[in-house]
């Protein structure tokens, strides 16, 4: 499902032109790279949570130049769904 799928599904469901869905879910999506930018998480109960994960430094390998390259500790952006919301997904998805 694409961004555009979301934006026609909310808009069929709500009644909603498409282009202030569009705008919305923009303002939605820009809102969380801002707080997740200024290290901030963010909490949507029965939904799940998008956190900032602190990656520890590690050592790499540059196997062509058969070189070590130390990669240092960074962060980067992770979702971890709520409980009931992963439930409905295990039991939902057949494989």
């Amino acid at each position: 499902m694409t961004k555009a799928d979301i934006i026609s599904e909310i808009s069929q469901k709500t009644g909603i032109e498409k282009v202030s869905v569009q705008v919305t879910v923009e303002a939605f999506m820009q809102s969380i790279k801002n707080s997740m930018s200024d290290g901030k998480n963010i909490y949507l109960r029965g939904f799940g949570s998008f956190i900032v994960k602190k990656r520890a430094e590690k050592t790499g390998r540059n196997i062509s130049k058969n070189t070590t390259v130390i990669i240092p500790a960074h962060f980067i952006p992770a979702f971890k769904p709520a409980k009931t919301f992963a439930e409905r997904v295990k039991k939902s998805v057949k494989p």
